[in-house]
């Protein structure tokens, strides 16, 4: 496998930006290679996931591309008083990555993932743009880890107005449970959901929510897999886990 620290310009940022890619050292296959999208928690950036887990060692056997941005602490959104970071994720980084490199742009191709904050973006993303990925990948997170209408320290609501202003987001893509009714009611493409959480996690009361709202729809038509396991909001649990959602993928035959 190859490592690659990427830095470049994003216009939806307005910024030079950076992100690491592991690609798999051989030739690509026709529509290039199938991609994982791995997205960082709260007080990390794009480079934790290498330093911290197998990630490199774990994709190899599948010949999974990773891309792994940086999301600063934008909850991958954009941003009432900062960046465009949904647009810059889910809309501009898959093309200017598949103009650097091999990689397939086929929605049955990419799959998208991430712990605690990218946990929940992985959720809003996948859900928002269900045409462009075929699974999601969700760990100690829920779809919301601040409760919309919740109570929030001077702290918390200092941040959600610096995210989300007075907008209401009601429709719109912050809206993950909407975003999944409305794929369910269009009967469009469902993303398989792979979501896990530690029962010694401070998010679990979130993680709760969102299992009972993926497992209340009949049929269960995002194939959703829930697991709760020992642990905490821990690297040793992202780790475990990210392991799992490629054995989920594989399961699948989705890599």
């Amino acid at each position: 496998m190859a490592l690659m620290h990427v830095n470049f310009f994003s216009n939806a940022l307005g910024m030079c930006v950076a992100c690491d890619v592991i690609l798999p050292q051989k030739t690509a296959p026709e529509h290039g290679f199938k991609t994982l999208w791995l997205l960082h928690g709260m007080s990390d950036n794009h480079t934790i996931w290498g330093r911290r887990t197998s990630v490199e060692r774990y994709v190899d056997k599948y010949d999974l591309a990773v891309v792994m941005p940086n999301g600063h602490l934008s909850s991958y959104a954009n941003m009432a008083h900062g960046g465009k970071y949904f647009t810059y994720i889910a809309d501009e980084l898959p093309k200017i990555m598949r103009g650097f490199f091999p990689l397939s742009a086929r929605r049955e191709d990419n799959f998208i993932s991430g712990l605690s904050m990218g946990g929940a973006g992985c959720l809003k993303i996948g859900l928002a743009r269900p045409e462009n990925y075929a699974a999601i990948g969700s760990y100690s997170a829920g779809a919301y880890n601040r409760k919309p209408g919740a109570e929030l320290s001077p702290r918390d609501a200092a941040r959600r107005h610096m995210l989300h202003g007075n907008r209401d987001l009601t429709g719109t893509e912050e809206d993950v449970f909407g975003s999944a009714l409305r794929i369910v009611e269009a009967g469009g493409h469902c993303p398989r959901i792979y979501h896990a959480c530690g029962d010694k996690d401070f998010l679990l009361e979130r993680a709760h929510e969102t299992r009972d709202f993926f497992q209340s729809f009949p049929g269960n038509p995002f194939g959703y897999v829930y697991d709760e396991d020992p642990g905490a909001h821990t690297w040793e649990f992202w780790d475990e886990h990210l392991k799992r959602f490629l054995g989920f993928l594989h399961d699948y035959a989705l890599i």
